[in-house]
């Protein structure tokens, strides 16, 4: 498999021969207004270029899975340039309702039993925050990719650590994980997704897996940087275990 970090949480996958592109962000830098109540109001998003261009991202591409609808992960740019016709899988019917409403006409939804082309794609479970703020964040998902010519991934999606990540790594025992890092939050509600003591937790959930860390410095309200969560890890003595991408970057395991 090889994995991509495109920006923000959008990450290219290609998997058992398929590629994947997983919450298409693809808007230009500063297209959109900043998430309110929240850190750089004076910084549209999302706040950095994608590395590399459109066409490079989607000309391949043979399905696409939405964790959730937030903006920073299925943007107007994706429902513009993305084929009408393309595989595309949800993470509830609600969902699947609004992207076929954009226009797209293949919506799948994500279950416990998906197979595309031969792959398992097999729908986690997340919750995008803690107490409060989850009404307000909303329904999301995870999904792991199963294959037999292939290593187990798990992209976790937007969420923090809590008893049911560990029970989906407990489960499925996968090789690799992809974790959105980025310690989002507003000034009110705390983390949105995984700060580093999270990413910790999943460490040691999961010690003998890679660790990707995604969902980074793209998007106003973000709390972690690379460069802070390349010294914790550090200091930890996991750097060997956790993998902190720069944009356009890619891992083959």
């Amino acid at each position: 498999m090889n994995i991509q970090q495109i920006r923000n949480a959008t990450l290219v996958v290609k998997y058992a021969g398929k590629t994947f592109l997983i919450d298409p962000m693809l808007g230009e830098k500063g297209v959109y207004p900043p998430f309110p109540n929240a850190p750089r109001q004076d910084q549209n998003n999302p706040l950095v270029e994608l590395p590399t261009s459109l066409d490079n991202i989607i000309q391949s591409v043979d399905a696409v899975i939405v964790t959730h609808l937030h903006l920073d992960h299925w943007d107007e740019t994706a429902k513009e340039v993305l084929p009408k016709g393309i595989k595309l899988f949800s993470q509830n019917e609600e969902d699947a309702t609004e992207i076929r409403n954009a226009g797209f006409k293949n919506v799948e939804v994500l279950t416990e039993n998906t197979v595309f082309e031969g792959i398992q794609l097999i729908k986690t479970k997340g919750e995008h925050g803690r107490g409060d703020i989850l009404k307000l964040a909303g329904l999301v998902c995870g999904v792991v990719f199963k294959h037999k010519s292939e290593k187990t991934l798990y992209v976790a999606g937007d969420t923090v650590w809590y008893n049911a990540v560990q029970e989906e790594i407990d489960t499925h025992q996968p090789d690799i994980v992809v974790v959105n890092g980025g310690d989002n939050q507003f000034y009110e509600g705390g983390s949105l997704i995984m700060g580093k003591e999270d990413i910790y937790e999943t460490h040691k959930a999961a010690p003998k897996a890679k660790i990707i860390v995604s969902h980074m410095e793209a998007v106003n309200h973000w709390g972690l940087s690379r460069e802070e969560l390349k010294s914790f890890i550090q200091e930890k003595g996991i750097s060997s275990h956790v993998l902190v991408p720069d944009d356009g970057e890619s891992y083959s395991f």
